[in-house]
């Protein structure tokens, strides 16, 4: 008996509640507003001490972070973030260091001086190699960004090099290895069935905005400033594209963003909210190329406007993140791999390259 008493004695408290949270609830909600800020103001101290009880723990307030961006499309990704964190909208604390030179990111990565860099794919599984794990790759950042110009209109397809003289960037890179790959898989030998001749990616830029060249293979933004200086001259093949008809494993992807390992482990809800903060600002240079280019000049990624204008719907960015990084990338880790294992030293990267937020 003594327990029923007490069963309706929780019943009636329940209900009684209820009915004053209901009563509550239709007070707050004013249609002329008079009453409105005072149902919002407890409702927003009860979501306040909802979330500090439930959690035990007091909102994330971001930390430090010392970040390395290459000039040109990997990091061209990054200048909106930029500029987010200069006007102080960011939840990190950004410190940007614009370089044009891999090693010397690459430096700086193994000294810890940078915590986090954009950099080309093969140097992040090379240092991940050399540093017995010492970096991991967070983020996806550029797909392929190479391309083949044309003085003419005879190159429609692969099979149209045949026989040619190709100039070419990145001997002994990516590049190189990327060109050799395409060729193979369309039938074509590239030591005997076509002739290529390697030079420094400036001085192939020049020859061919002058004319000099009749076929070549150049990166974005070059592509854009030859096709700014040569009207005769024109995209004939997007090694994208070409990378995509005879593979159906992964993508081609130049460019990634990688963090230190060591970092990662210690700031794990720093990394998650840089993740954050990149992709958005990846979608806010898409969203507006007109302001990002603005951005890109401003902060030295590329050295004019008007050419980031042109060039960064070329430049194939994204925002990969979490285990899809693996799925997407390790075909091509496997084709620099066969053609030069020292591409990215010496190994294919083991599971714990692969940076996945908890």
């Amino acid at each position: 008996m003594k327990k029923i008493i007490a069963l309706f004695l929780i019943a009636a408290v329940a209900l009684t509640l209820f009915a004053c949270a209901e009563n509550a609830e239709n007070t707050g909600v004013d249609a002329s507003g008079d009453d409105a800020s005072v149902g919002d103001t407890s409702g927003e101290a009860a979501d306040s001490t909802t979330d500090e009880t439930t959690s035990g723990e007091e909102a994330f307030e971001g930390t430090d972070i010392n970040i390395a961006v290459l000039s040109g499309p990997t990091g061209i990704g990054a200048v909106c973030l930029m500029e987010a964190n200069d006007a102080g909208e960011t939840v990190n604390t950004y410190n940007f260091t614009v370089s044009s030179a891999n090693d010397e990111v690459v430096a700086g990565l193994t000294s810890g001086e940078f915590d986090i860099a954009a950099v080309a794919t093969n140097v992040a599984a090379n240092l991940y190699n050399k540093t017995d794990g010492g970096v991991q790759i967070c983020a996806l950042n550029t797909y392929g960004v190479l391309y083949i110009l044309e003085n003419g209109n005879e190159i429609e397809s692969v099979e149209d090099l045949r026989g040619k003289t190709i100039y070419a960037t990145g001997q002994g890179a990516n590049p190189e290895y990327v060109l050799d790959y395409i060729l193979t898989e369309n039938g074509i030998d590239p030591e005997n069935d076509v002739t290529i001749e390697f030079m420094d990616s400036s001085a192939l830029a020049t020859a061919a905005a002058a004319g000099e060249v009749d076929i070549c293979m150049l990166p974005v933004p070059a592509v854009t400033s030859v096709l700014m200086q040569n009207s005769d001259m024109r995209i004939a093949l997007d090694l994208t594209e070409e990378w995509d008809k005879v593979t159906t494993d992964g993508k081609l992807t130049m460019g990634c963003v990688v963090v230190r390992t060591e970092f990662a482990e210690e700031n794990p809800e720093a990394v998650a909210a840089f993740l954050e903060e990149y992709a958005a600002s990846i979608e806010s240079v898409l969203a507006d190329t007109e302001h990002a280019a603005e951005l890109c000049e401003e902060y030295g990624i590329v050295a004019k406007a008007a050419v980031a204008l042109s060039a960064i719907p070329d430049c194939n960015l994204c925002c990969v993140t979490g285990d899809e990084i693996k799925e997407i990338i390790e075909p091509y880790y496997t084709v620099l791999y066969n053609a030069n294992s020292s591409s990215i030293g010496g190994a294919l990267p083991d599971e714990d390259f692969y940076f996945v937020s908890k």
